[in-house]
């Protein structure tokens, strides 16, 4: 089968070529695995029993090779594997010379045998992150307007057409962004969806040294915050959501590590909220936006299919109808990769009581932004552009670009100024 290029292998190129040490990092399945074997010459995977028991008993094994790149996967098995790159690093081991990957956190608690935490590798180890499939990593037509240009403050010229409608975006929700399960099938990947969640529940939590003395209560949680997903609601209340009716509900200590081990696994990929440090905006909320790692995710807790999305059906949202919350998702899970690739920073902003919300911020390093607002709609209404316009009023010089990303067949830009793309013909 033909490699499928991804976004993250133009990072790679860029730094394997000037940096010793490099971690992938990412939630199970999206392709770490495939996207450093390619790169590598020799591998060690630790999920392998029989490897796994080599480098466990004799962890230096990993630094046998001088030449070609070393891989380390799933090297959160073998901590020491860590420390050791580390060293190697501090040693002068040459550019290229190793990868890794895991699918937990450096943050995880410590293992039940009670080995210590590794290094952080903080100058040494440089991480990337990888998500699932973007939309232009999924094989969808050619896009024609790229965040790149729009960061770059050139306010690029807008053009191209799609035809990419709403039954197309929905199924690409619910096929979702894993490769391995967008490879099944069609009748198969509900099936793989329902599998990656049960495994999150009965395997990855204790894999990553934790106990869960409730699973359902874990796997009710990890439900109630997949339907609040694209919303700030309060952690308290995703506790009410996941325990209804119950008088013995878990407690908000039991909530918060169920929130942090998902974030540590990467399965729970918060959107923060934006604090500009160059602007004098007042009364901004701190509050993440909910998303899980994949909306296809989401959807299957709740239970979602084609039909039931786009008749409108699914979790009772003042927001407006759960598709719009998938397709919101979709959309920030592909320009966040994007984004990456143009060593930019995702952000939310809402004021405090919610009269004011930029759905994404896209942040340069020198803190300049593009703002988005996401609409599931083909169609603009002043109102959905009007969040865009106050930005723009309230700091001129901070905003480079307005970009409202919709399910519309054409890209261009109005006269006030606003881009409007349809999520589809956004490219790196």
């Amino acid at each position: 089968m033909t490699y499928q290029r991804r976004l993250v292998d133009d990072q790679l190129d860029e730094l394997m070529a000037i940096l010793p040490a490099i971690a992938i990092e990412g939630a199970k399945g999206v392709g770490k695995t495939e996207t450093a074997t390619g790169r590598s010459a020799q591998i060690y995977p630790l999920d392998n029993p029989t490897i796994h028991a080599m480098v466990d008993a004799n962890p230096e094994l990993v630094l046998q090779s001088n030449s070609g790149t070393t891989f380390i996967d799933e090297w959160q098995r073998v901590p020491s594997t860590w420390d050791l790159v580390r060293r190697a690093v501090d040693k002068g081991a040459n550019p290229g010379r190793f990868l890794l990957a895991g699918s937990a956190s450096l943050n995880q608690q410590p293992t039940p045998r009670g080995k210590p935490l590794p290094h952080s590798g903080a100058g040494r180890i440089v991480r990337v992150m990888m998500r699932p499939m973007s939309l232009p990593e999924r094989g969808v037509p050619t896009g024609t307007v790229s965040l790149s240009r729009l960061l770059s403050g050139e306010r690029p010229e807008i053009a191209g057409s799609t035809t990419i409608t709403l039954p197309d975006y929905t199924n690409e929700i619910l096929t979702s962004g894993f490769p391995g399960i967008r490879a099944a099938l069609p009748a198969a990947r509900p099936y793989l969806l329902d599998s990656y969640i049960d495994h999150i529940v009965d395997h990855d939590v204790s894999e990553a040294g934790q106990v869960v003395r409730r699973p359902t209560s874990l796997l009710s949680w990890l439900t109630a915050y997949g339907a609040a997903t694209a919303t700030t609601a309060s952690y308290a209340s995703l506790l009410n959501a996941a325990s209804p009716g119950e008088d013995a509900k878990p407690s908000k200590i039991t909530a918060m590590t169920y929130r942090d081990l998902l974030q540590r696994l990467w399965v729970v990929d918060p959107l923060p909220a934006w604090s500009p440090v160059l602007a004098s905006l007042k009364h901004l909320g701190q509050s993440p936006k909910h998303h899980l790692v994949d909306p296809g995710l989401a959807a299957r807790l709740v239970g979602a299919t084609a039909d039931s999305l786009i008749s409108g059906q699914g979790p009772v949202r003042s927001e407006g109808v759960f598709l719009g919350a998938l397709f919101e998702s979709l959309s920030v899970q592909t320009i966040r990769s994007l984004a990456q690739s143009a060593r930019a920073k995702a952000f939310h902003l809402r004021t405090h009581g919610g009269e004011r919300e930029i759905d994404l911020i896209i942040q340069r390093p020198d803190l300049k932004i593009v703002a988005f607002e996401i609409k599931l709609s083909s169609i603009v209404r002043p109102a959905d552009i009007a969040q865009l316009t106050w930005l723009k009023a309230q700091m001129p010089d901070l905003v480079l670009d307005t970009v409202l990303i919709n399910t519309g067949p054409e890209a261009y830009r109005r006269k006030d100024g606003v881009a409007v793309v349809p999520l589809a013909l956004l490219t790196p």
